[in-house]
């Protein structure tokens, strides 16, 4: 492997000792990127309906803003992609939901007696108009659950493994309820909801643990029950005629997309749903031909990360036309005290080295799964976890539990993962072409220089993301396969210790710097 890295460094290396030169295919185009996006569960429920006003939105800013200073400083984040998670009522059954996190709770549009009422979710809500108002380009709306109206137990989570947790026969009127929560929301927002996920982590059981409690609502589906829901879906979206796509499986790990994983139907799904088989979706109307999962276990060791996502790649190219999104991620893993402040994913950093692990994976998923859309978990957190983008605190901690735990208002704090995430997605716009950087080493790079690169035909512009876990800054020198970059100049913008995506010095092509332990934005205007 150093031998292989040596042979690297001496094809990247110029005419400066210490420089590297690296040749950017823009006339190869590996992929069109569909964005960058967060989810607002759970915590935007109480946020959005109590905070102060003024509070709500310097967080929305945070997330969505793509305005820039005086001082050509970003806002924000600029994420393209919202994802709005549709409650299945377990907040309208308080403690009889047996969630034991209030917070957890949602509730839901449909009432017991059949009706529909979209004043609720009105916290979620909020951040949706927010959103809209700050130009976000797509919204997903996601269930963890049916209605509790419709499940089997009527709670919503599982109480039978390896089941969607629905009454018997009751598919179509799931299907009905997400298109009229669809319909509603739009009629009373504004909003056009881009995509539909129905099922979310169908892998896992979403059954107590202990006790007769759960953490959350959800409930496990397997591949023909994921397909009955999206045939009857689709169904009605396309006689209400109606363009919201559908967008399945978010996969619990992304092992399950492609391989065996077990013998409970839930596992190998894009063979399934994709492959030449019967069960192929994307025969349906309004199926989008993407399948997403999620990034969780698979990111230690390096070996393992790299493996997993070359093994998404190969299974992708072999269905052409189908997209591959990561649609969930936060740190679960325990990949040791090297890597993260304290280890885990338990107890919340709002630092530069948990930053740089996630730019790494975030790099990962583009580069070598080929990712289209790349979207985290929470955007908002308050508990003392490495779960979200934004932080809540009452001042004197760092998080809680409790229901009235900053229920009404509290202190907030932007994280160095906040502004990691917006060196891709304030730049990297739906619609954009990723391309090729060739003759970068995965497992080399990862704890040196990664690279990607990418092209706006509309608006000819290059941006190149330069992720550097390294402990010494580097130097570079840029060309491009065809075109060129006016005045040969890049503007870059760094995420550091010291910098929240912050505007720096113009550099010129030929005369590069990357910070250690930093992620860098470069953007150029291109000529053809």
């Amino acid at each position: 492997m150093r031998i292989v890295y040596l042979s690297f460094l001496l094809v990247m290396s110029s005419l400066s000792f210490g420089q590297r030169a690296v040749t950017i295919s823009t006339d190869n185009v590996v992929q069109t990127i569909d964005g960058f996006g967060a989810s607002d569960a759970w915590r935007c429920q109480f946020v959005g309906k109590n905070w102060p006003e003024q509070k709500r939105n310097a967080i929305a800013d945070l997330l969505f803003s793509k305005e820039i200073d005086a001082q050509g400083n970003p806002k924000g984040i600029g994420l393209s992609i919202w994802r709005f998670n549709l409650g299945a009522g377990s907040a309208e059954q308080g403690e009889k939901s047996k969630i034991s996190d209030e917070w957890r709770r949602s509730e839901s549009f449909l009432q017991a007696d059949g009706t529909y009422d979209f004043s609720k979710q009105e916290g979620q809500r909020w951040f949706l108009q927010a959103a809209k108002k700050r130009g976000v380009e797509k919204f997903l709306i996601f269930t963890n659950s049916p209605p509790v109206y419709m499940t089997n137990n009527g709670l919503s989570f599982a109480s039978q493994k390896n089941k969607l947790n629905l009454k018997n026969g009751a598919i179509p009127k799931f299907a009905d309820f997400l298109v009229q929560s669809i319909q509603g929301l739009e009629k009373k927002e504004g909003i056009k909801f881009n995509y539909v996920s129905p099922i979310n982590e169908p892998q896992w059981e979403w059954m107590p643990k202990e006790g007769d409690t759960n953490s959350q609502e959800g409930t496990p589906a397997t591949n023909q029950e994921i397909y009955d829901v999206t045939k009857s879906l689709s169904e009605k979206l396309s006689a209400k005629k109606m363009s919201t796509e559908i967008v399945i499986a978010e996969a619990a790990q992304i092992d399950y997309l492609y391989g065996n994983v077990n013998a409970e139907n839930r596992d190998n799904q894009m063979e399934y749903f994709f492959g030449k088989t019967k069960t192929n979706i994307s025969k349906f109307p309004n199926v989008k031909n993407v399948i997403s999962g999620h990034s969780y276990f698979t990111t230690w060791p390096m070996e393992r990360q790299v493996l997993s996502r070359k093994l998404i790649a190969a299974n992708i190219r072999q269905t052409p036309g189908l997209k591959y999104w990561q649609s969930e991620y936060c740190i679960l893993e325990n990949p040791g005290e090297a890597e993260i402040p304290g280890g885990s994913g338990g107890g919340r950093d709002l630092g530069m080295q948990t930053a740089l692990f996630v730019a790494r994976l975030i790099h990962n998923d583009i580069a070598v799964a080929n990712a289209a859309s790349w979207q985290w978990w929470t955007a908002i957190t308050r508990v003392d976890y490495k779960d979200g983008l934004i932080y809540l605190d009452d001042g004197k901690s760092t998080g809680g539990t409790a229901p009235d735990y900053v229920r009404n208002d509290g202190e907030f704090h932007d994280s160095k993962l906040l502004w990691a995430l917006g060196n891709y997605s304030l730049f990297v716009r739906p619609g954009m072409l990723r391309v090729d950087v060739p003759n970068q080493n995965e497992l080399d790079a990862a704890n040196d220089v990664m690279l990607t690169a990418y092209k706006d035909v509309e608006n000819k512009k290059l941006i190149v993301v330069a992720v550097n876990c390294g402990k010494s800054g580097q130097k570079y020198k840029f060309d491009l396969s065809r075109g060129t970059v006016k005045r040969n100049e890049l503007t870059p913008y760094i995420t550091s210790d010291t910098s929240n995506l912050k505007r720096a010095d113009i550099q010129k092509m030929d005369n590069l710097e990357i910070p250690a332990k930093s992620i860098v934005t470069f953007v150029g205007e291109l000529e053809f």
